[in-house]
């Protein structure tokens, strides 16, 4: 369960690191008699709350993925040929995608067909490999998935997703503090002021239902930079190369399924068997990805 252990924890810091903050803010703004109705105060806190939330938790993903999977980092000058091939590699598409920092490149043990790109920007940024990936891909397809995580890179998509996060986090504070002080007076049969305990539990509560909400909107665009990321593939590698990457990934589902893994960073396959399920992946079904692909020739 690679790929969720690693979305599970990046949101989790995510929502600690905003929670950690609404709280203070709310105890600060209480203990200061602050008015719930000065909505640009709140607006401008809660911005920097969410904006700050986001932004921490970017800062730490590339220091995180490689403590969660204890990936080992490869050397370009590395004596193992298959490891300097690969950083080679790497570093040969993110030329291409005009980078002026190379990734680090790192590998890390593990049965899954797993790929991800993380890091604070284009000049700190990390393309991780497991060796399920190696073990079942030939090197034309391995050469697509990397282009594909290059790409995410190359299109700032760590950042752009952290901002639409911050936007998301900063709506989802003001809405729940606004909602949480009208209901609370409701509940109190005070219009003018309710007992602090009834308004922050309503706060979280609150806080938490519009997260899951605001989700999917953040999974939206997370969908649609998959496209862009499979279009990057397809400019740097070769687009037969990254419709067969997507073949052969189709390919492993049942066996991963099988064996209980679940599909990983590059290959995660949209569930599409409900568009209530659709609208929390990440990503587009494979068969959506290789038709977006087909259709573009």
């Amino acid at each position: 369960m690679a790929i969720l252990k690693r979305i599970f924890f990046f949101s989790l810091v995510n929502i600690l690191v905003v929670l950690t903050l609404s709280i203070s803010a709310s105890i600060i703004l209480n203990f200061l008699g602050a008015n719930p109705s000065q909505f640009y105060g709140m607006l401008f806190l809660y911005a920097i709350i969410g904006m700050g939330g986001a932004f921490i938790s970017l800062l730490m993903s590339k220091w995180m993925a490689k403590r969660m999977f204890r990936i080992q980092m490869l050397d370009p000058r590395s004596q193992n040929s298959n490891e300097r091939k690969l950083v080679e590699l790497v570093h040969r598409i993110a030329k291409q995608a005009g980078l002026k920092t190379m990734p680090e490149v790192g590998y890390y043990n593990a049965p899954e067909v797993n790929a991800f790109a993380t890091g604070p920007s284009k000049n700190n940024s990390l393309v991780a490999v497991s060796s399920g990936l190696l073990n079942r891909m030939n090197d034309e397809q391995v050469e697509a998935v990397l282009a594909h995580e290059v790409s995410h890179i190359a299109n700032g998509d760590m950042v752009t997703l952290t901002l639409i996060q911050g936007v998301i986090n900063t709506v989802v504070l003001l809405i729940s503090r606004l909602l949480s002080t009208v209901v609370a007076n409701a509940l109190s049969g005070d219009r003018e002021r309710s007992s602090f305990g009834l308004q922050y539990a309503l706060y979280i509560v609150f806080q938490l239902v519009l997260g899951i909400l605001g989700s999917i909107v953040v999974n939206y665009f997370s969908r649609m930079r998959e496209f862009r990321a499979d279009a990057g593939a397809a400019k740097y590698a070769g687009r037969d190369k990254m419709i067969s990457a997507l073949k052969a990934l189709g390919g492993t589902q049942e066996l991963l399924d099988h064996e209980h893994q679940s599909f990983a960073s590059m290959k995660i396959s949209g569930d599409t068997r409900s568009v209530f399920a659709a609208l929390f992946s990440t990503h587009p079904s494979l068969e959506q990805r290789i038709q977006r692909l087909e259709s573009a020739r």
